[in-house]
């Protein structure tokens, strides 16, 4: 008698098409995702995890500070260290200077620095008899925070990447200033996606697109939106049946408004950030530490892969901040207490006040 393999559910999970674990900058998301760093710790956990496989991220620039470079280059260091195919495309006539101002990976004594700030400011103390008892669990987050060193790294923003990184075979650069049309960055993006199939189900890397500036005014073909929106369709399509990640940037004040709303319409994430004035004094009596923001990120929109339920975060603008001017890092935004002082500001706010001689209150 043949004997016959069980029958298998049509939801059981696909194994195959998990990332192993041999295999560097990539973890398994939620709803059976596969997702990437974007480079920033912070980041991967506003947004759940970090990029989904196989989706477009949409960052929308500002006129007044290039501060979606800062974003860009974490990003492709993120991936470079990993050893991840690049594709980078760029409306200067280098792109490939830009890749010596990526930062490079802090070493373990900035590490252990940076680790040892939050720690004081949360105010934590432990008397030494009671260290014994937590001594499981303080390994246990060591442990978690190796891996998710090695899944994202802190970069230092003085330090520039290490050559041997940048000397691969693995990283591609294309200019888009001099290009008349879009022929030259899709065939390019086409040749690179198509060595990052999913034909064989399984994923042991991930590649990452860059295009900076997509809609600049230097490019020859910033006049021609059908043809740009025809590309995002075209760029949107190959992504989903790949093992990549594309991070487009754009100037939305340099389009017109219904143009720039199909852009974000396309994104499956859309950020954004704005630069800060360095005297707003209104500002700077409504949120506390404005002095140390350099800007601010917004989340428009995160990616819905293998589900239907949006991801409802707990807020949508974040500071951005330079960590002893070398470190990126996204901070919710804090309001100032009223009253100007270190205190809470609810004090005087109160719906009921006592009575200092008789001790009463009054309603």
């Amino acid at each position: 008698m043949a004997r016959t393999n069980p029958r298998t559910s049509s939801f059981s999970r696909n194994l195959s098409s998990a990332p192993s674990s041999q295999s560097p900058g990539l973890k398994c998301g939620p709803n059976g995702t596969v997702v990437v760093s974007s480079g920033i710790p912070d980041l991967d956990k506003i947004l759940g995890g970090g990029f989904p496989l196989g989706s477009l991220v949409m960052v929308m620039e500002d006129a007044e500070a290039p501060h979606h470079m800062l974003l860009l280059r974490n990003f492709m260091s993120q991936g470079l260290v990993h050893n991840q195919p690049l594709l980078y495309a760029s409306p200067s006539k280098d792109p490939r200077g830009f890749l010596g101002t990526l930062p490079s990976p802090a070493s373990s004594k900035d590490d252990k620095s940076r680790d040892r700030e939050p720690e004081q400011e949360k105010g934590l103390r432990i008397a030494w008899q009671y260290k014994k008892y937590f001594g499981e669990n303080q390994n246990n987050f060591d442990g978690n925070r190796d891996c998710s060193h090695q899944y994202c790294n802190d970069f230092d923003l003085r330090k520039p990447l290490e050559r041997q990184f940048l000397s691969g075979q693995h990283v591609d650069c294309v200019s888009i200033q001099d290009s008349p049309n879009l022929d030259t960055i899709r065939d390019r993006c086409a040749t690179f996606l198509n060595k990052l199939s999913r034909n064989d189900g399984s994923i042991t890397s991930a590649g990452r697109i860059a295009i900076q500036s997509f809609c600049a005014p230097q490019c020859k073909y910033s006049n021609m939106e059908w043809d740009m929106l025809s590309f995002i369709r075209f760029l949107k399509s190959m992504i989903q049946s790949a093992n990549a990640i594309a991070v487009l940037t754009f100037p939305p004040s340099l389009l017109s408004p219904s143009f720039s709303k199909r852009l974000q319409h396309m994104a499956d994430t859309l950020l954004s950030v704005r630069a800060i004035p360095d005297e707003d004094k209104d500002m700077a009596k409504l949120l506390t530490g404005y002095q140390d923001m350099v800007g601010l990120l917004n989340v428009h929109k995160v990616a819905r892969i293998n589900t239907q339920v949006p991801l409802i975060l707990e807020a949508t603008t974040f500071s951005i901040k330079l960590q002893k001017h070398r470190f990126l890092v996204l901070e919710c935004l804090n309001q100032a207490p009223v009253d100007g002082s270190s205190g809470t500001s609810y004090s005087k706010s109160s719906s009921c006040s006592g009575s200092s001689k008789t001790g009463t209150l009054d309603f």
